[in-house]
């Protein structure tokens, strides 16, 4: 079965709703200095000048996980990879907010970037409600497939944290069996609560938010690189 480290589609628009004057100046005037190089290898030195730990965030949202990640660990490089611009302009207003020095973007397949970097490099990754693709004809397209994972296990450094969260009861069946069957990852919830809870460092989005106020359970999971 393909999975996304095959296929490299991106589905859905692009661009939601047209971006507001203040907004587009946001984005001329800022994105190209915090983006990702299009194109070669990539490292922290590459990207912030010195050699420091970093952590990769796959589909970003609005990006305020992001940026609380990043406020709180001012000496850790954040790479942020979202394909929606209107996401794209969320991180900018928070990063420009923020005053944050430490974070860089790339508008596009975050897999794309997440090959270029060195094999065991990456300090931490997450993975937060990424798109269900709740229909089992679309789960090739799930991000927790093997080969996105087996990208993502090689770029990890050994004991580094991937973290991913739900609020999809699918997506939460899916992961754990999907995770359940490697051996390069070790799940680290001992009881329920650690899964149930938010841990404190794992800031909340307004997409969390949305989904507890709709009445839906959100999932915590903290695998370690074996």
């Amino acid at each position: 079965m393909n999975d996304p480290s095959v296929i490299r589609r991106l589905y859905g628009r692009r661009q939601g709703h047209k971006l507001r004057l203040g907004q587009a100046a946001l984005v001329e005037e800022t994105l190209a200095d915090l983006s990702v190089p299009e194109e070669g290898p990539i490292d922290a030195m590459t990207l912030f000048g010195d050699d420091r730990p970093l952590h990769v965030e796959i589909g970003f949202g609005a990006g305020e996980h992001l940026a609380g990640q990043a406020a709180m660990n001012p000496d850790v490089g954040f790479i942020g990879c979202e394909p929606f611009l209107n996401g794209v302009v969320g991180a900018l207003a928070h990063i420009r907010d923020g005053e944050l020095t430490n974070v860089r973007l790339h508008m596009g397949d975050a897999l794309e970037v997440i090959e270029r970097l060195p094999d065991a490099s990456l300090d931490r990754l997450y993975l937060l409600h990424p798109d269900p693709w709740r229909k089992a004809r679309h789960a090739k397209r799930r991000m927790v497939n093997h080969g996105p994972l087996d990208t993502i296990a090689a770029k990890l450094k050994p004991g580094a944290e991937f973290r991913l969260g739900t609020d999809d009861p699918t997506y939460c069946r899916w992961s754990m069996m999907i995770m359940n069957a490697r051996r390069d990852f070790e799940w680290q919830a001992k009881t329920p609560h650690d899964f149930l809870t938010r841990p404190d460092d794992w800031p909340e989005t307004r997409y969390e938010r949305k989904a507890r106020r709709q009445g839906h359970e959100v999932w915590y999971y903290r695998y370690l690189r074996v």
